[in-house]
């Protein structure tokens, strides 16, 4: 079945009506913050629902959602709308820094163009330097009328408290299964594919589709083999390098969730509790060889790396990669 992706943007996912409908009626009411603050993990559709708001508010014509058809929504459909100001990492940088946030103040001192709101969406949140957030701070504590900043965080943890009490903060909890596997098979096209990556993506449907894209499928293959070549006693240097091609974050993260499928199955022995119940075979014959603190020493280390280079903070990627793989292989062999 086609998807339209307007329509999307106008919209949120069918899983977030309760949150949509308090939003709705904050909106109607006149009680709408300046500030939100949407948190919630990777792919539980956080950008889905901010999408749908920023729509909603800048709509001539709003009802439930946005109408889609107003000179303020075929704005925002083509891209641009003199209203909306959206606030990223700039380039191949990993911070948001202060001279994107020192624009923040010269656009919500400017009359809205289309005489109502001024929307501001900063994402990753978590993405602000120092520097950047103090400065947003000021912002926040004067927004003028008829602004409303939106922020998305996957971690809300590493924003400093003192702009997370400047927003209404909005938790995006995972959500119940059955939820979302009629979205997730229509983008799928099969049912029991659907329930099969949402398992993957340990219940989160957006992550749920890129895993089941198939260049991840790809890297997740490759992954297994290289994982079942260290429990036959392949060279870890070695086995890295055939991963030198692959985004080494992507890696951590896959060596990451299969740590924990692990170490749940150590602790629990019940196969039911992984996410990954096809690597079921590769796990017991991992568990045999090493012990559940050594696999929790390594998961420390893996959750570090992936942490340190989220933030530009380690140079040599593949060297992260090859001590990684060092370490498992030690375990192995242990």
């Amino acid at each position: 079945m086609a998807v339209d992706d307007r329509a999307i943007r106008l919209r949120p996912l069918p899983w977030q009506q309760l949150p949509w409908q308090r939003l709705v009626d904050q909106q109607n009411a006149g009680r709408q913050p300046h500030a939100l603050l949407l948190t919630g993990p990777k792919g539980v559709g956080k950008q889905a629902l901010a999408d749908a708001l920023v729509a909603r508010t800048l709509c001539h014509q709003p009802e439930e959602f946005a109408c889609g058809h107003c000179h303020g929504c075929a704005m925002l459909a083509s891209g641009y709308h003199p209203d909306l100001m959206r606030v990223t990492p700039l380039g191949s940088s990993r911070q948001i820094r202060i001279d994107s946030v020192r624009e923040i103040s010269d656009f919500t001192h400017q009359t809205a163009q289309q005489g109502g709101y001024r929307v501001i969406l900063i994402q990753p949140a978590e993405a602000l330097n120092v520097a950047a957030a103090n400065a947003l701070l000021k912002s926040l504590e004067e927004p003028g009328g008829r602004t409303l900043f939106l922020l998305l965080s996957d971690v809300p943890s590493r924003l400093p408290a003192t702009i997370r009490s400047r927003c209404q903060q909005w938790r995006m909890t995972i959500p119940v299964r059955d939820d979302c596997i009629p979205w997730l098979a229509d983008r799928l096209g099969d049912e029991n594919d659907a329930r099969f990556w949402l398992q993957v993506a340990g219940g989160l449907p957006l992550l749920a589709t890129e895993l089941a894209d198939a260049e991840a499928r790809g890297l997740r293959q490759q992954l297994h083999d290289v994982f079942d070549a260290l429990v036959r006693g392949a060279e870890p240097v070695a086995e890295a390098a055939r991963l030198s091609s692959q985004p080494v974050e992507s890696v951590l993260w896959y060596g990451i969730a299969w740590l924990e499928d692990l170490i749940r199955l150590g602790l629990s022995g019940d196969s039911e509790q992984v996410s990954n119940p096809d690597l079921l075979p590769l796990y017991r014959q991992a568990a045999k060889n090493g012990r559940v603190h050594d696999w929790f020493r390594l998961l420390d280390f893996a959750r570090e790396q992936r942490r340190l280079l989220a933030r530009g903070g380690n140079p040599n990627a593949q060297l992260v990669l090859e001590a990684w793989l060092v370490r498992w292989s030690s375990l192995l062999r242990s």
